[in-house]
């Protein structure tokens, strides 16, 4: 069986997103259970940040073309190897 070459790579950026999205979501997570992820004393202010932190996140995410799935992928591989995009 030949080895097949993987066509259609992931972006980098989408990755980047991606990790920056989850440690986000984790952050939440561990605010909403007590836990002080970052070094701040105010219990207002903390939960004002996680929630900017996480919400930042998500349209940073939201907003950008993933292309997560290998079709969109190789679509997208296609149109740049044409010079498309």
């Amino acid at each position: 069986m030949s080895e097949s070459k993987n066509l259609a790579p992931f972006d980098k950026m989408m990755i980047v997103r991606t990790i920056v999205l989850f440690l986000a979501w984790i952050n939440q997570y561990l605010v909403m259970k007590g836990t002080s992820p970052l070094p701040f004393n105010d219990t207002d202010y903390e939960v004002a940040a996680t929630a900017l932190i996480t919400f930042a996140a998500s349209m940073w995410g939201w907003w950008k073309n993933n292309d997560v799935r290998f079709k969109a992928r190789r679509n997208t591989q296609y149109l740049k190897d044409k010079g498309l995009k």
